[in-house]
This record gives C-alpha cells, structure tokens and sequence, in this order.
C-alpha cells in the first residue's frame, strides 16, 4: 500500500492502491482488432494520400511535356520550311516542297512499319513465365508421385 503525507498533520496516512483488474481475453481480442482496423484506416488513407500526390505530379509532368513536344514539334516544321526555302533557291519552289515533302513521308512510314513490327501479339508473350510456370509444375508433379 502507498503511504501518502498530508500536509496539515505531518503524519503519512495509509491510501488505498488502485486495483488491478486484468482485463479479459475477448476484451483484449476486441481492442486489438478494434487497433488493427483504426490502424488499417490511417495506413489506408496515406497510401490514397501519397499516390493522389503522385497522379498529380504525373499529370503535371505530363502536361510539361505535351507542351514541350508541342514547341518542339512547330521548331522541327519552321526548319522543314527553311529547307524547302534553301532548296528553292537552286530549283523550282514546287519541286523543293515536293522533294521535302517525299522525303519526310518515306521516313515517316518507314518508322511506322517497324513500329507496327514491334506491337505483333507475339511480342507480348511471356516466354519466361510460360517457361517457369512449365518448369514448376513438373517440379510439383515430380514431388506429387515421389
């Protein structure tokens, strides 16, 4: 028992201990899992959080690059025009827009035939998995029959 001073007396005076009640089991199953699901909730609402902050940060740098690409893309058709403009200066206007022109459309098909190689359903198998997934079911077979 805890001994307690009062102050007007000088003597200590005997006070009663708080007692300890222990609690139950099932309480203590229900406070936990009442703590995991709370928990959960926070866990749940940072990863919401963080990944709302990264989707805005994708789209900003997204946004970025359209615009760049788009800046890029007049610079490359200003210089397209220079070189048709060069070009007229020793043939025919008509003729040098032409030739640009046929240019930059073989060059552009040319790029997308082989794109176009690049994206045939046979590209998109998985060789590795559909080997490994073949090699551990022989491996379970194997055990299996043992």
């Amino acid at each position: 028992m805890a001994r307690q001073s009062t102050p007007g007396n000088g003597q200590r005076q005997e006070a009663p201990a708080a007692e300890y009640q222990p609690e139950s089991t099932a309480g203590l199953i229900s406070r936990l899992m009442g703590e995991l699901t709370t928990l959960f909730r926070k866990e749940l609402a940072l990863a919401k959080a963080e990944f709302s902050q990264a989707a805005d940060q994708t789209k900003t740098a997204l946004i970025a690059m359209a615009a760049g690409g788009a800046v890029l893309f007049a610079g490359a058709l200003v210089l397209l025009a220079a070189l048709v403009l060069l070009l007229a200066e020793v043939m025919a206007p008509w003729i040098a827009a032409l030739l640009v022109g046929l240019v930059l459309g073989i060059a552009g098909y040319v790029m997308l035939q082989r794109g176009k190689q690049k994206l045939e359903p046979g590209m998109f198998k998985p060789e590795r998995t559909q080997e490994a997934l073949r090699k551990d079911k022989e491996m379970v077979q194997r055990r299996t029959s043992s």
